[in-house]
């Protein structure tokens, strides 16, 4: 069921599913990544003395027919996918392998969105804003969206290198077609970057911010998604580093599922 042609300019978000674990796409997810191409990851953990072809021979027909019916929801809303279906014995490698082997922009951290109406984007520096930017504009162009950019200033920055970042990540956004009145912006100075940005998040939608810090990407893969919740009461997009020069990915993936 995967769509034959893949528009290069759908930012290509990853999406990982506990295939046989009865883990559902949230409401409203499928038209939120309307814009995207999505890489549909059906995944399941198995034990250390199973074999990854045993398991796939045992649960294969199962799980193929669980993801194709996921994978109608993002068709039907718009998204091109592409469905990797993985018996792995390590979950989170995996997600780190499939983001750099099928070039994943970002990683999904699913929660239930009714409406995209408020998009907050967490810009902690320089580095990544480009992969920040990409995003945003694919999924969000041509929308009425309000995107409010949010920077949380280190104690050597000045509010005029705050203002001129954030300026230049609007500059970029609008050269994507991210209407300027659709952009707002936002410097915190007094609370620690996880708890200004769940401040801020409040009264948004969807989160987007970078894995730029490694308590971030620690936060949101090394605990629990109900503790996710608890803090971000909707869905999280997680904007990834590019790959590193020279490294290859190792995880086998069936790409025919």
């Amino acid at each position: 069921m995967t769509n034959g042609s893949i528009d290069s300019d759908r930012p290509t978000v990853l999406v990982p599913i506990k295939v046989l674990e009865g883990e559902s796409i949230p409401e409203g997810v499928p038209a939120m990544l309307a814009g995207a191409h999505v890489v549909l990851l059906g995944y399941h953990e198995i034990p250390d003395q199973t074999a990854p072809g045993q398991a796939q021979l045992q649960f294969e027909d199962e799980a193929r027919a669980r993801l194709a019916d996921l994978e109608t929801l993002f068709e039907d809303a718009g998204a091109t996918v592409e469905p990797r279906l993985v018996f792995t014995h390590g979950p989170q490698k995996t997600i780190d392998r499939q983001i750099y082997e099928q070039g994943a922009i970002a990683v999904l951290v699913p929660d239930a969105v009714p409406v995209v109406e408020t998009v907050l984007v967490a810009v902690r520096g320089t580095v990544g804003v480009d992969r920040l930017a990409r995003l945003v504009a694919g999924l969000f162009a041509d929308t009425d969206v309000t995107i409010r950019l949010h920077h949380v200033a280190a104690a050597d920055e000045t509010d005029e290198d705050a203002g001129t970042l954030l300026e230049g990540v609007r500059d970029h956004l609008e050269n994507l077609g991210i209407a300027a009145e659709n952009v707002e912006t936002s410097i915190e100075r007094d609370e620690p970057p996880l708890d200004s940005i769940v401040a801020a998040s409040e009264d948004a939608d969807l989160v987007v911010m970078g894995e730029s810090d490694p308590s971030i990407a620690t936060f949101f893969f090394g605990l629990p998604a109900e503790s996710v919740a608890e803090r971000f009461p909707g869905p999280v997009l997680v904007v990834q580093r590019p790959r590193p020069e020279g490294e290859e990915a190792g995880d086998q993936a069936d790409p025919g599922a």
